[in-house]
């Protein structure tokens, strides 16, 4: 019995690591009762209650692409647009090929007052399919072709047919490419300052200061891109090169890890 003392330690072990696997359903049981009670009251009309629901997820640390598009569909039906392109557009993010989406936020820029362009350059345009792939599917494809380049590379130390040489040239190509479209979207994700106008109208001021010239108005919806905040105010610009400065409360940017200002959704 030298090893009696191990036994206060057995005990401790067996009833403490149960309870985070116990915490973890409770945990799990209630995000889904807040999720399923959202949804019932989006079908019952109950849109104000569905939001509510949706936003105590997302609150919660539940930022999930369904949450933000089911999010969108009730700003939507309460017509509040520009909470709605802004909910759509986050879900848009890492869901980019979702047919109900898209279709859903397409009809919502259809009711934006303001006819902004999104600007596009030589990147953009060069690689073309970006926006049909997210960040992780690109991370998954590089890491497949990855392994696949390394196995052929082998396979061609010990065997040299001519159609192994062709495999590792094509599986190259796909790497190099998968490798840069990965790199631009980092690059994509890391950098997005676009931010949507919230207010039903606003006028974009020539200075950050209140009674400063207004330069020109938008619209509920409008997706400008920001430069820099400023004493509560933001700096932002259209693909057309037109400035201005806005108060911080009457937009918020698309991605959140970039706004520092308090959560509006």
């Amino acid at each position: 019995m030298k090893y009696r003392f191990l036994l206060p330690v057995i005990y401790f072990l067996t009833a403490v690591f149960p309870v985070p696997s116990a915490f973890a359903r409770d945990h799990q049981r209630a995000w889904e009762e807040i999720f399923y009670g959202a949804n019932r009251a989006y079908g019952e009309g109950k849109f104000q209650e569905a939001v509510k629901g949706y936003r105590q997820l997302i609150r919660s640390g539940h930022d999930v692409p369904r949450i933000q598009y089911n999010l969108g569909n009730g700003y939507f039906r309460m017509n509040q647009l520009g909470r709605a392109i802004l909910a759509y557009e986050r879900a848009h993010i890492t869901m980019p090929r979702d047919a109900d989406l898209n279709f859903n936020l397409a009809h919502a820029r259809d009711q934006v007052v303001d006819a902004i362009p999104p600007s596009r350059g030589f990147f953009s345009m060069a690689f073309f399919w970006l926006p049909s792939v997210s960040q992780s599917e690109l991370f998954w494809c590089f890491a497949i072709l990855n392994l696949l380049l390394f196995t052929a590379l082998l396979i061609r130390l010990f065997r040299r047919a001519e159609w192994l040489f062709y495999t590792f040239l094509l599986v190259l190509c796909l790497w190099m490419i998968t490798g840069l479209s990965l790199g631009m979207k980092w690059v994509q994700a890391h950098d997005d300052h676009r931010a949507v106008i919230l207010e039903k109208e606003v006028a974009v001021l020539a200075g950050p200061h209140e009674g400063d010239t207004i330069l020109f108005k938008l619209h509920e919806g409008a997706i400008v891109e920001q430069e820099r905040e400023e004493g509560g105010w933001r700096l932002i610009r259209l693909p057309d090169k037109k400035r201005g400065w806005l108060p911080g409360a009457v937009l918020e940017l698309i991605s959140p890890d970039f706004d520092h200002a308090k959560p509006k959704i």
